[in-house]
């Protein structure tokens, strides 16, 4: 499996349940921004740079690989492929799926683990190329 490395460094914001959703988390123009409401939170992953440093509940130092898709809905295993190295390797992760595949964040610091915890179990890791 093909995965990509997107450029940015990303933070994981908590936000009340009830917010409305920050014009810093709207702006078109990045490769990644998730947004998901739930009713304990309003959560938030996207660049760093856009998080206004008076967001108390974060997690600053991930870093964003994407599957490369899109992926069909009928495929089995695509995220247990991923994470079975990486767990095998302790590093801990984020994943989010979107309509056409997958995304898998980890902590900045363990980049060069989860390299090669993924490149030993058969993935390809490559810089993503501008804008994607």
């Amino acid at each position: 499996m093909n995965l990509l490395l997107l450029h940015d460094e990303y933070t994981v914001c908590r936000l009340p349940p009830d917010s409305q959703l920050p014009e810093w988390a709207r702006a078109p123009g990045d490769d990644f921004i998730s947004i998901t409401r739930t009713t304990e939170e309003l959560s938030i992953i996207c660049p760093t740079r856009r998080v206004p440093s008076d967001v108390g509940s974060r997690s600053d130092g991930w870093r964003c690989l994407k599957v490369q898709g899109p992926l069909d809905f009928s495929l089995i295993g695509v995220l247990h492929s991923i994470t079975t190295p990486l767990a095998h390797a302790k590093l801990s992760l984020l994943a989010v799926a979107t309509f056409d595949t997958d995304y898998v964040l980890i902590r900045s610091a363990d980049l060069t683990s989860a390299r090669r915890a993924l490149t030993e179990a058969g993935h390809r890791v490559m810089d993503a190329p501008a804008g994607q």
